[in-house]
């Protein structure tokens, strides 16, 4: 299965973060589930880099790649299909990263492992409990 992973779900599990639930954490641990790191997440974490609210042990880069590097974690582009699904999405969200990343659960049809309870109003499936 292709699992959309939220900022938080990637950076939880990865720090071994006790916030991050069980659920999620089995899914992800699960070798057969393929993980996708959206783009959005990534510049998300380049913002919240330079604002100093996240500190990695690596360069940003060097950090996504090492996930990468794990064969079941793959980097989601953003497409032209994507930005067109976010004009038409109702403002139930209004964090323009998350709206991205609901845009492409949508085009991808596949689920997010996030804790956000804003993404269940956009009729995706979300992983967390």
């Amino acid at each position: 299965m292709k699992l959309l992973l939220d900022t938080h779900s990637l950076i939880w599990f990865f720090s071994g973060n006790r916030q991050l639930s069980n659920t999620a954490r089995i899914y992800m641990e699960d070798v057969k589930h393929q993980k996708l790191i959206s783009l959005a997440t990534v510049w998300e974490m380049a913002i919240k880099q330079s604002k100093q609210k996240l500190t990695l042990a690596l360069p940003l880069e060097d950090y996504i790649q090492q996930k990468l590097n794990l064969e079941d974690f793959e980097l989601l582009p953003i497409n032209l299909n994507n930005l067109a699904i976010i004009s038409s999405l109702p403002f139930h969200h209004h964090d323009p990263f998350d709206r991205l990343i609901i845009a492409q659960a949508i085009v991808e049809k596949i689920p997010i492992l996030s804790r956000d309870l804003a993404f269940d109003d956009y009729g995706i499936q979300r992983i967390w409990d």
